[in-house]
């Protein structure tokens, strides 16, 4: 907490999640297929650092200050989605030829953010009371064992939301169970992989509290 009332590093990972969260919702729309067939929405890249950031805050500041970020995380979707509509209403030029790329990209995005909403508020909210849960379990010991199993509960059901609302229709139905699975364990094993990244963020975030 610095003189200004505020806490630095909190700010700048609740900046970062928006972030990521916002991009994520924007770049879903896009499928793309790994070896053996498995198809899943490019934002597996980059939305597991939602939920190392969703780890890291409950850590160390607690469950009352995670689940304020998520609504904020929540804030900035409805916020960017309102933005796109409007400037989708917007009357495009008749020499412009990008309207209808943009709509593509963008129109999307009202039913990728209600799967995204779902899936975010169920999976994020799951995720943080799991870790805070497990802490109590273990004394808090074994950070990796609540980062991971907060991962896999919170990751299933936010992809098994997300996958539904977004894709039911547009892909055949027999296809989503296994994106759902393939997803979930996508993202858990990247939050595995970063379970190195995610002590040195919490000794950091530490650290930086500390000498504030």
């Amino acid at each position: 907490m610095n003189d200004k009332g505020y806490s630095s590093p909190l700010v700048a990972l609740s900046a970062v999640f928006c972030v990521a969260l916002v991009v994520s919702n924007i770049i879903a729309g896009k499928l793309f297929e790994m070896p053996g067939g498995i198809v899943l929405p490019a934002a597996v890249w980059l939305f597991p650092v939602v939920y190392i950031i969703g780890d890291v805050i409950p850590e160390v500041y607690g469950l009352a200050t995670a689940r304020r970020v998520i609504l904020l995380g929540f804030a900035a979707n409805l916020a960017a989605v309102a933005f796109f509509a409007l400037t989708l209403a917007l009357p495009a030029p008749g020499f412009w030829q990008g309207q209808e790329a943009f709509r593509t990209v963008l129109g999307y995005t009202p039913r990728l953010l209600l799967a995204s909403l779902v899936g975010y508020l169920v999976g994020t909210n799951a995720n943080a009371w799991v870790l805070v849960l497990i802490k109590r379990w273990t004394g808090g010991r074994w950070l990796w064992m609540r980062t991971i199993g907060s991962t896999i509960v919170g990751e299933t059901l936010d992809s098994a939301c997300f996958i539904t609302i977004a894709f039911v229709g547009t892909v055949p139905f027999p296809v989503l169970p296994g994106m759902v699975l393939a997803q979930a364990a996508f993202k858990t094993a990247y939050e595995a992989l970063a379970t190195p990244l995610t002590y040195a963020a919490v000794a950091a975030v530490r650290r930086a509290e500390a000498s504030a």
